[in-house]
């Protein structure tokens, strides 16, 4: 982000540039993106098994719980989609090949920094249940923090060396130094958190008071995420600036030092640029010229009020409405209702799938919730008219393609994707909330190829994610067991598990069996984090799987929530079910974790499971836990291959048979159609007779 080695060379400088704050009664403006990188790195969390979302919360919400104390009122602000020029796409792909070079050391028990899928996700429900204001962007935010905060009068919390470049008038504090879990007290009433804050003015006075208008101009020259042009090592070697140092740090911070002590002999920009072209050949100069002045423009205050949607509900962008997009799009942008995803693909036809720890040599996780995203951006097509001039240099030739940015192996490559076409009616964007509710969840849940009436007995919180189970089930590169099955369910009790606990006028027994099982899964997910080897195939499925319910919740959100968005932070209440066990539950002050999902346990469950220990010994503390795992379990098997079901070892004998009858078919070339077709149907009515059996002797097999 920003400038490469520009925030280690001001933080060698610390006593020079920064000064100390006890920050206390203020608002601050957050940069969002920033932010949850820094708590999701900083945190001790397991990078490896998928994301414990759960500790993260816990995290994300402690840290908020310290502003408040402090009675700082944060405002958080994200990024949005790409910017429209989509001039930050090779940097983009730059660090799509450093992340999975990260997520492949992380996958071998190396390190690594790669955020979980979800982050994003958990992070916004995190500051929903807070009441934590915040905005997403339409596109990149830092602009937008910086006039915000100037209006405001307040300092901005990053990690981002371009706010050691914008002018901001109360300064920029970085967050390695906001030492938020270190909260003091002054005179024994007053809270405050000790950070720094880095001054512009002290900077530029460090280089001979050099004018504080030609900083975006080292910014450009230096390198940073919108320009790194080959030809400026024409100048920087012609300007004879000190490059010369051992260590990849040290020749970074030499070239930093050499051009500002260069350009502080500048009075202004323009008389700077001027001498900056006479290095380069004469042929080029106008067009790097004209390039320079463009990226110089990024660090220029913003035409964006974000004050006004703060205190009004207002976002304008006008980049944004230039493209005509329907208003309820924008407005469901900008409050975090669709996700920047969303966005690119509907600005640039193109999008990145993110990096996971998952098996390298393997397709990656991502192709299986591939035809969700056809039915995306199939209602993504006709959004605007004026889209197809302002996104030319993005969009493929075909009407219906669009291009995703994947991983190949340990490498990346873009692959075009053709769009879904849907009836007339789902093609309109600007008209798709006119649909009806029956309509919008039709579409849903025919994409997941799945049945209301299998999703009747699920609590209403769990029903999203127990679709995109069974969407996850029915596709042959998913290659999940059994055991796979039962952990991801068995983790989805986690939340109800709390809420059993939590709520008024339940049962001494009814309370404690849920007590028992919530502490033993907590020490199950210890013990996965304790050094237990990944098992790279586990992680494969779950990383599908978690592909597909980011996809599906994507879709759920374009849909505009058909089915409830899963809860990723906190138990929910539970709709009643038959038998009248789960009860609506209020909670009260604190945010309760829902683990929806748990890298660490879901890993640990899958270990336990196949080791000896079996569902029906581990729920029989807990009958209620158990009734609602029955519902999950039964609304899910419906849409697994039959193969999962057979106990160990016969599912191995089960495929040599019908390789030897294959084999058998195919040596009388006569009859071969036939005979095959035959063997199949029988084979089919053998597995469907097989899962009935194991349905009626369940109890004795341990099988579920």
């Amino acid at each position: 982000m920003g400038i490469r080695g520009l925030m280690s060379f001001v933080e060698d400088h610390s006593n020079e540039f920064f000064t100390d704050l006890k920050l206390r009664d203020t608002k601050i403006v957050i940069d969002g993106y920033a932010l949850f990188h820094r708590l999701c790195f900083s945190s001790n969390l397991d990078l490896r098994y998928g994301g414990d979302y759960d500790s993260f919360a816990d995290v994300v919400q402690k840290f908020f719980e310290s502003l408040f104390a402090c009675n700082i009122c944060p405002y958080v602000v994200l990024d949005g989609g790409c910017d429209i020029s989509d001039k930050k796409l090779t940097t983009l792909k730059d660090r799509a090949r450093e992340k999975i070079q990260m997520a492949h050391s992380l996958s071998v028990g190396g390190s690594g920094y790669v955020c979980p899928l979800l982050i994003r996700e958990v992070f916004i429900q995190v500051l929903i249940k807070l009441r934590v204001c915040f905005v997403q962007c339409f596109s990149e935010a830092d602009r937008d923090i910086m006039t915000l905060a100037n209006h405001w009068n307040c300092p901005v919390l990053s990690s981002d060396s371009d706010f050691c470049i914008f002018d901001l008038k109360t300064g920029f504090c970085p967050l390695n130094s906001f030492q938020w879990r270190n909260m003091n007290t002054i005179k024994g009433t007053q809270n405050y958190i000790p950070a720094k804050c880095f001054s512009l003015d002290a900077f530029c006075h460090h280089f001979s008071n050099m004018n504080k208008a030609l900083l975006p101009l080292f910014a450009v020259l230096c390198g940073n995420d919108h320009v790194n042009l080959p030809i400026m090592e024409t100048f920087l070697s012609k300007a004879r600036l000190p490059l010369g140092a051992t260590s990849s740090k040290g020749r970074r911070h030499h070239r930093i030092l050499g051009l500002l002590n260069w350009l502080s002999h500048f009075a202004n920009p323009t008389e700077a640029l001027d001498n900056v072209l006479k290095y380069l050949p004469k042929k080029d100069r106008e067009n790097v010229k004209e390039l320079l002045c463009c990226s110089m423009e990024e660090y220029q205050q913003s035409q964006v009020k974000l004050q006004d949607f703060f205190q009004c509900g207002t976002y304008v962008c006008p980049d944004a409405l230039n493209l005509g997009l329907p208003e309820w799009v924008l407005v469901a942008l900008a409050k975090g209702q669709l996700s920047p995803f969303i966005s690119d693909a509907l600005v640039l036809r193109r999008t990145i799938l993110p990096t996971q720890v998952e098996n390298m040599q393997q397709p990656n996780a991502h192709r299986i919730s591939q035809p969700i995203r056809q039915i995306i951006y199939g209602l993504l097509l006709n959004a605007s008219p004026h889209l197809d001039k302002t996104s030319w240099n993005a969009l493929p030739p075909q009407p219906l393609a669009f291009s995703e940015v994947e991983r190949i192996n340990k490498n990346i490559r873009t692959s075009i994707i053709d769009a879904v076409e849907l009836a007339k009616d789902h093609s309109d964007l600007s008209r798709l909330t006119e649909l009806s509710l029956r309509r919008r969840q039709m579409l849903l849940l025919e994409t997941l190829k799945v049945k209301q009436t299998i999703l009747e007995p699920i609590p209403t919180s769990l029903k999203l994610p127990i679709a995109v189970s069974c969407y996850w089930l029915q596709h042959t590169e998913t290659k999940a067991k059994l055991h796979h099955l039962q952990s991801l369910l068995l983790t989805m009790l986690v939340g109800p598990l709390i809420a059993i606990i939590n709520s008024p006028g339940k049962e001494e027994l009814q309370e404690d069996g849920a007590k028992m099982l919530y502490a033993e899964f907590q020490r199950v997910k210890a013990q996965t984090r304790l050094g237990t080897r990944l098992d790279l195939d586990t992680a494969h499925i779950f990383c599908q799987w978690q592909s597909c319910l980011q996809m599906g919740m994507y879709l759920n959100q374009l849909l505009s929530t058909p089915l409830p968005e899963p809860d990723l932070t906190r138990p929910s209440a539970f709709n009643t079910l038959n038998e009248d066990i789960w009860t609506h539950t209020k909670y009260g002050g604190t945010l309760h974790v829902s683990r929806l999902y748990s890298g660490s346990l879901v890993h640990g469950l899958c270990q336990q499971l196949l080791a000896s220990t079996s569902v029906e010994s581990l729920l029989s503390i807990c009958p209620e836990a158990k009734q609602l795992y029955e519902h999950l379990f039964n609304a899910t098997r419906s849409y697994a291959p039959a193969e999962i079901f057979l106990p160990k070892g016969r599912s191995n004998s089960k495929k040599k048979r019908q390789k030897k009858q294959n084999t058998s078919c195919s040596k009388n070339r006569g009859r071969t159609t036939a005979h095959t077709k035959c063997w199949y149907e029988g084979n089919n009515r053998f597995g469907l007779l097989m899962v009935e059996n194991l349905e009626e002797h369940s109890e004795a097999s341990n099988i579920e």
